[in-house]
């Protein structure tokens, strides 16, 4: 069941297919603004080389416009998602996408670096709007466990696909035109992002709703909710299992095409399949959810995901990992975390009602700033074999299970009112 804040009173003859039609048209919307950022991180890099040479810089020059959208992410989500508590959820993400739009314009535009990199992070801060908002409107909207497992194991699929597309998109557009035609591109779905909002997404957070204090206190909702033990438990294992993500994300490409010597479009297939295998897992969290509860499949997923990269990282190191057991773990693995950030999201959210920009601001703040921060490592600690990722992997999993069971452990009674009775 939805609560939908309009104002308008219900049709009798039509509601359920109008409610159903309404509910279609949002979880569209609200699917792409999150993927919108994941586009916004990937569809280009395949242009990186070409965007170095027409700017005047190298490569690394190039890869900064990354590290600024990154930036701009984590800030964004911290800022934004408080505000929306504070002044609705419409005018944060109106106003967001409508920005990205126009900062990814300006990138398209952009006669040097410097400019591509004031816009990338601009680009990056709007782009958060999505992210960071689009979670709270599920909270606002959809009230009960089952609901918002059965939403956030949806939107995770789509997610969970925005990564793989985003090369193989950018990589077809390259083909034909420069790297600016991505960035008008991205323009583009910007300005349809903010009329799809406009026109298919309510204000969820009615105003008897809303923190007092502007900003600042909008701000103070973080730490409030960051207080919380039974909301900051959550919020770390989503951090250090998002961290491990970043660190497949960044070692992936060099284990397959380095060291196994697979070419691009082989390095894409497994890549490609991996990430099916996180959306199967982001949908059978939905079906698994109606047996047991978010509690119980985080741990469960969180033990399983963490099994794959040490079970590689024994294999490697005692008798030495080939091809097929390497994608073998990894893909495990990242099943298994498919159904392991559904189930954090949902329980985060759940925990956190009072404030819910504030608890995504939470969840997504920590992702990205964890997860931009154990990059690197897989790279520092060499790529000639599949053990430092791995390794990396497995400890960050290590303490998301370990997040995961203080979750489940911290499940006090006054978080039952928000648990649905299950089987099982």
């Amino acid at each position: 069941m939805t609560a939908h804040h309009t104002g308008k009173p219900p049709r009798t003859l039509r509601v359920p297919q109008a409610a159903a039609r309404r509910q279609a048209r949002l979880l569209v919307v609200l699917a792409g603004l999150s993927a919108a950022s994941p586009l916004a991180t990937d569809m280009y890099v395949p242009g990186l080389p070409d965007l170095a040479r027409s700017l005047g810089t190298d490569a690394s020059g190039a890869q900064m416009s990354l590290t600024g959208f990154l930036a701009g992410i984590i800030v964004g989500q911290l800022v934004l998602g408080p505000i929306s508590d504070v002044v609705g959820r419409r005018p944060v993400l109106v106003v967001g996408t409508g920005l990205f739009a126009v900062f990814s314009a300006v990138c398209a535009l952009a006669p040097d670096l410097a400019v591509l990199n004031a816009a990338r992070l601009g680009q990056g801060i709007t782009g958060a709007a999505g992210i960071v908002v689009a979670r709270a409107v599920v909270s606002d909207l959809f009230v009960g466990d089952g609901e918002l497992a059965t939403v956030f194991s949806r939107l995770g699929a789509i997610t969970a696909t925005a990564p793989v597309l985003a090369p193989l998109a950018g990589g077809a557009l390259l083909l034909v035109v420069s790297w600016r035609y991505v960035f008008a591109f991205l323009a583009v779905v910007g300005l349809l992002l903010t009329l799809g909002v406009l026109r298919w997404v309510p204000e969820s957070h009615p105003p008897q709703a809303r923190l007092t204090g502007g900003l600042a206190g909008g701000l103070r909702a973080i730490g409030r909710v960051a207080a919380r033990r039974a909301v900051l438990a959550p919020v770390l294992a989503l951090a250090f299992g998002g961290a491990a993500v970043f660190a497949y994300i960044a070692g992936t490409t060099f284990v397959f095409q380095d060291i196994y010597h697979l070419d691009p479009a082989l390095s894409s297939l497994v890549y490609g399949v991996n990430a099916v295998g996180n959306m199967a897992g982001s949908l059978a969290y939905g079906w698994l959810a109606r047996r047991w509860s978010a509690e119980t499949l985080l741990v469960a997923s969180g033990v399983l995901a963490l099994a794959g990269p040490a079970a590689l990282l024994l294999v490697q190191v005692t008798v030495g990992s080939g091809l097929p057991v390497t994608w073998l773990c990894l893909l495990f693995a990242l099943t298994a975390f498919g159904v392991f950030f559904p189930a954090v999201v949902t329980i985060a959210q759940s925990r956190g009602r009072a404030a819910p920009g504030a608890t995504s601001a939470l969840l997504g703040g920590g992702q990205f700033l964890l997860g931009a921060g154990v990059s690197p490592l897989v790279g520092l600690f060499g790529t000639r074999s599949p053990a430092p990722m791995a390794a990396i992997m497995a400890s960050c999993l290590a303490l998301a299970t370990l997040a995961a069971a203080a979750t489940r452990l911290s499940y006090s009674s006054c978080d039952a009112s928000h648990r649905r009775p299950h089987a099982g």
